[in-house]
């Protein structure tokens, strides 16, 4: 364990942000710990069978940690919907850190833009999350202000980011950590789709797709050839084509990648307009992902006109 009060690793932020922590007694100090590491105050903590009261007694935008590891999935099917409905309310950024199999209770309740699902999250992987949200609660909401200057807001992202990236190199170096940084950049859907004659597709073939994808990592190995998207668009559109429904746990595991790199993708899928989540009518703690129907004219249009030049799917 750090010490926090002699710790050798600066703030990451400038000016303290506030947290909102839920966490069992088990979590506390690791959610603290990053949350000190981030640049952050906890302004309030509580244990999750008071979670959702609590949480709608925060005044001020704050950034939500929410510590799932362990939890049993009744409690966090119970609670999670609640806190979400509260988040979105206060307009909270929520950064939650979850098991493996509590995937699918856990994205059932909460997969937006305000959130960051962790899944087993190391500490870097904490600080980088809560460093995000802490420039996100920066930008003011445009029901209350026009949003600054794009300029100067990428200028101070750029300042995060370098701060941020200096906790975790000097973190990584003290605990002999890997730590692999992404940048997402910005992506556009908004052109219109090329109108063209139908053309029969067979679920099949999407799913000879999908293998030769995977097989390649068996002669290369696993992380050289990372495409969650389009994996996960292409299983999806099998998934489609073969009338079957597709949990959030088994869209990550097609995507091929770490469940939190594959969880953030679906998150920003789902924000691009192609992915729709669609909830399990038997098992609320349950919710299955499915293409929009934006997305599903789209994928059936490049399958046609692959399929029209004499090219196979990949």
């Amino acid at each position: 364990m750090l010490d926090l009060v002699n710790s050798p690793f600066p703030a990451a932020v400038s000016d303290p942000f506030a947290a909102v922590l839920i966490a069992g007694d088990a979590m506390v100090a690791a959610a603290e710990e990053a949350i000190k590491l981030a640049g952050g105050r906890v302004v309030s903590r509580t244990d999750w069978p008071q979670a959702a009261g609590e949480v709608g007694r925060q005044a001020s935008r704050a950034v939500l940690v929410i510590e799932a590891e362990g939890i049993a999935d009744p409690m966090l099917a119970d609670t999670l919907p609640r806190i979400d409905a509260v988040a979105t309310a206060l307009d909270l950024q929520l950064v939650v850190a979850l098991d493996r199999t509590s995937i699918d209770v856990v994205a059932a309740a909460m997969l937006g833009s305000n959130v960051q699902l962790l899944c087993a999250p190391t500490m870097p992987d904490r600080i980088a999350a809560l460093a995000i949200a802490a420039e996100m609660i920066k930008v003011p909401p445009l029901r209350e202000s026009v949003r600054e200057n794009e300029a100067e807001r990428l200028q101070r992202l750029n300042e995060e980011v370098a701060r941020i990236a200096d906790v975790l190199a000097r973190l990584t170096r003290r605990e002999g950590l890997d730590v692999t940084a992404v940048a997402d950049r910005g992506t556009s859907f908004d052109h219109e789709l090329p109108t063209a004659p139908e053309v029969a597709i067979d679920a099949a073939e999407v799913r000879r797709a999908i293998r030769s994808r995977r097989l390649r990592d068996s002669f290369f190995g696993a992380g050289l050839f990372e495409d969650p998207a389009w994996d996960m668009l292409l299983d999806l559109f099998a998934a489609e084509l073969e009338r079957t429904q597709v949990s959030v746990s088994s869209l990550c595991i097609a995507a091929a990648v770490a469940p939190t790199t594959a969880l953030r993708w679906i998150g920003k899928l789902t924000d691009a307009g192609l992915f729709e989540r669609q909830p399990d009518p038997f098992d609320r703690r349950r919710a299955f992902m499915a293409l929009t129907d934006r997305a599903s004219q789209a994928m059936r249009a490049y399958v046609s006109s692959m399929q029209r030049a004499g090219l196979q799917l990949a």
